[in-house]
Order: structure tokens, then C-alpha cells, then sequence
């Protein structure tokens, strides 16, 4: 893995993450984390369809004439009460850019309104990691997937796509968001990733405490 330092590049696959000024919770409740889900099926397009009250005129599009014109390939993700994960694929130019910068804006708009604040929500720009190697790529898909108990949270605290990995929604599902191919074709059967995913938490778990303690 390497830091960003070059440009986003298409073809390639990055871990984007960020989370919410002074470590201030970014998603208060499910409503919260729903509409982050809807805004991120709406703003994965090159052309944009406007508010997200255009969102079931969107879903009628893609079931009569198939996926939209995508910024980038969602992989993976996971949304915890003061931060998000998620693994990219940039399918268009300047797509993560482009696609973050509309996440972030639209939902810092929508959360000050409804809870009745102002100012930035995020903690500056989002950070980001080059995925470099396959390995890595599926290191982190499991990371991703199940940041929720890397974390230690209860599921209920979260929204991740653990279960649309496991559960097998298809792509065409309304609520699906991933696209999972690249990862659940390296195995014969969504079981068998999760046996992957599971094997490998308490070592994630405990890189994880260990750098608390040294930083």
C-alpha cells in the first residue's frame, strides 16, 4: 500500500476514509445513515439527476436501461456514528474527487439542517490510500466490511456492507451499492469470504489496539 501522492488514477483502487470534525459524531441516527446510502446510489454519476428527490425516477432508469454512467466502483464501506471507510475503483476521471466532494457537501447541507447547526461536519478534506496489490485489496475489504467490530460496535451502531456481501443481494437490488465481483470471484461462495473476512479480524483488532497504545 502507499500513500496518495500522484493523482487518482482509473483502473486503480483506493481506501478513502474520514471522519467528523473534533471526532464529533457525523450520523446521529438511522435516518442519518440512510440518507448517506441514498446520496451515495444519487452521486455516483457523471451527470447528476439533482436532489435526491429524484432518487426513485433514478432507480426507474437503471431498471429499464441498466447501471447509470458511474464516477467510481463502490466496493466496499462501513459508516460508524463519527467516521466512514470505503474502498473505490475510479471508473471517470477526477471520479473519487468529484464523488467525495458531493458526499461531503451534501451531507454536511443536510445534517446542519436537521439538526439545527452550522459549520463544517468533516475533518477537512478525506483522506486516502492506494490499494497497490491484490492482497492488500482483499486485507481490506475485510477490514472495511467489518470496521463495525474492528471498532468493537454494535451492528445497529452502524451500516456497512457486510450484509450485501453475505446476503447476496444482487446488483440490481434497489439498495445495493457494491460492486463485489472483484472480490467475491476470488472465492467459490460468499461463505468462503467470510471465512476469509472472520480469520483475519482478531489480527486487524490487534494492529489496531497496538497503535493505540504506541500513538
Amino acid at each position: 500500500m502507499s500513500s496518495r501522492k500522484k493523482p487518482f488514477a482509473i483502473g486503480e483502487y483506493y481506501h478513502v476514509f474520514n471522519r467528523g470534525v473534533d471526532r464529533r459524531d457525523v450520523f446521529m441516527d438511522n435516518e442519518d445513515f440512510e440518507r448517506f446510502l441514498r446520496s451515495m446510489r444519487e452521486f455516483n454519476n457523471k451527470e447528476p439527476m439533482g436532489g435526491l428527490h429524484m432518487h426513485e425516477f433514478r432507480d426507474r432508469l437503471i431498471r429499464e436501461i441498466g447501471q447509470l454512467d458511474p464516477l467510481v466502483n463502490i466496493i466496499c464501506y462501513c459508516l460508524n456514528p463519527n467516521h466512514f471507510h470505503m474502498v473505490f475503483e475510479q471508473v471517470a476521471e477526477r471520479g473519487v474527487e468529484k464523488f467525495m466532494h458531493r458526499l461531503g457537501t451534501g451531507h454536511t447541507k443536510y445534517f446542519n439542517v436537521r439538526h439545527k447547526r452550522v459549520g463544517s461536519l468533516f475533518q477537512g478534506k478525506f483522506q486516502s490510500v492506494h490499494i497497490d496489490s491484490d492482497e492488500y485489496l482483499l486485507h481490506v475489504s475485510a477490514y472495511v466490511n467489518l470496521n463495525y467490530r474492528v471498532h468493537r460496535l454494535r451492528s445497529k451502531a452502524s451500516k456497512s456492507s457486510w450484509d450485501e456481501y453475505i446476503r447476496g443481494l444482487k446488483d440490481s437490488h434497489k439498495d445495493a451499492v457494491c460492486t463485489k465481483d472483484v472480490i467475491l470471484g476470488q472465492f467459490q461462495n460468499p461463505l468462503e469470504y467470510r471465512r476469509y473476512a472472520e480469520r483475519n479480524l482478531p489480527l486487524i483488532q490487534e494492529r489496531k489496539d497496538l497503535a493505540r497504545l504506541l500513538f
